[in-house]
């Protein structure tokens, strides 16, 4: 997915707006995975909990790694 080329707004707040923004998000993304909640977003359309998402991907690859050690 080609993401679209934003233009930099003048006023040096608003420039430094989007990457606060995405820090923000991303240490809300740490807390819920770290306290065991939910962190919400937007994806086409649907809310959707990303850090459910997060658990689950770790919860599989931590099943895959038992089962090549149990195998091998």
């Amino acid at each position: 997915m080609k993401r679209k080329k934003i233009e930099l707004p003048s006023d040096p707040d608003l420039r430094g707006a989007l990457p606060a923004l995405r820090r923000a998000a991303k240490d809300a993304l740490r807390l819920a995975i770290e306290t065991g909640t939910s962190c919400y977003i937007m994806r086409d359309g649907k809310i959707v909990d990303i850090a459910a998402e997060h658990r689950a991907g770790k919860r599989r690859a931590h099943c895959r790694k038992a089962k090549k050690s149990a195998a091998g």
